[in-house]
């Protein structure tokens, strides 16, 4: 999302909307839509509304760190 620590404790404290988390990040990844994979039974590729999905490329994110891949594989870096 581009948020540095400073700026994520802000939208804690703000209590940011997932839409104006969003839509306010300062530098949304551009390779997100590189994302494939299932999540909550639904192909994060075939989701449609554009909320759910950046919603759902975080959820598979997370999963991704939960099971303990590292960072720069699940960037791809």
């Amino acid at each position: 999302t581009g948020h540095d620590a400073p700026s994520f404790s802000l939208v804690l404290e703000n209590e940011v909307t997932l839409k104006d988390f969003f839509a306010e990040a300062p530098q949304l990844n551009p390779a997100r839509h590189l994302i494939k994979g299932v999540i909550c039974g639904v192909r994060v590729e075939e989701i449609e509304e554009p909320l759910m999905q950046e919603i759902r490329y975080m959820d598979k994110l997370i999963d991704e760190l939960a099971k303990g891949k590292k960072m720069e594989k699940i960037l791809r870096a």
